[in-house]
């Protein structure tokens, strides 16, 4: 499950609102904002699994090892043509 820090990360990375966002993930505003929440309030799992979705189709690598967390974004269309 994606974090609160790693969906805000990722959508800085994007330079997205969260407007957008919930536009992208066909999820509502107010369900974004509780799962960005600094409280990381609890959003039903098909919700945070459109926004990772959505995210993940604009190149958005989640990364979750142990304690740490983070997120990266990768161009899709360069490393095709690298493989």
């Amino acid at each position: 499950m994606i974090t609160a820090r790693q969906t805000r990360a990722a959508r800085a990375l994007l330079g997205w609102t969260q407007e957008m966002l919930a536009d992208k993930a066909k999820v509502s505003l107010t369900a974004l904002k509780r799962m960005e929440s600094a409280i990381g309030m609890r959003v039903f799992e098909s919700t945070s699994d459109q926004i990772r979705r959505a995210l993940e189709a604009e190149g958005i690598v989640f990364i979750n090892s142990g304690r740490n967390e983070g997120v990266m974004i990768v161009d899709g269309q360069e490393s095709a043509k690298r493989g």
